[in-house]
C-alpha cells in the first residue's frame, strides 16, 4: 500500500527537481489544478491514471520509486534490464539467478495486460 505522506514528499521532489510549480506540474501531466492540489494535501489518493501520466510526461521518474521509494530518482538512463535479472545473495558472494513470472504492462488510457510464463 502506498504510504500517502511519503508519496506527496517524493512528487514534491520531482516538482522541485523540473522547477515546477503545483499549478505549471498539472498543466504538463495533464491533470486539473485541484488534482494536484487534494494529492498534495494529502485529501485525495493518486489513481492509476494520475501515476502513468506522471511517469510518461517524465521519462526520469521511476513508478516503483514514486509509489513506493524503492529505486532512485533521476532514474539513471544507463540501466538496462536483462530478461534474467541476476541479484546477489547478501549471505555469500554467489549468485542467485530469479526467473520472471509474470509482467503487466499499464496502458496511459487505464488498461492493462498481462504476461504469464
Amino acid at each position: 500500500m502506498v504510504n500517502i505522506s511519503e508519496f506527496t514528499t517524493r512528487l514534491k521532489k520531482v516538482m522541485d527537481f523540473h522547477q515546477l510549480s503545483a499549478s505549471m506540474f498539472a498543466d504538463k501531466v495533464g491533470v486539473q489544478r485541484s488534482s494536484i492540489s487534494h494529492i498534495l494535501s494529502g485529501r485525495n489518493k493518486p489513481s492509476l491514471d494520475f501515476i502513468l501520466k506522471v511517469t510518461t510526461e517524465f521519462k526520469d521518474v521511476d513508478m516503483y520509486w514514486l509509489l513506493n521509494g524503492k529505486g532512485s530518482f533521476p532514474k539513471n538512463a544507463e540501466t538496462k534490464v536483462s530478461a534474467t535479472p541476476t541479484f546477489f545473495n547478501e549471505t555469500a558472494p554467489e549468485t542467485v539467478v530469479k526467473k520472471i513470472q509474470r509482467i503487466v504492462v499499464f496502458y496511459s488510457d487505464g488498461t492493462f495486460e498481462e504476461y504469464q510464463k
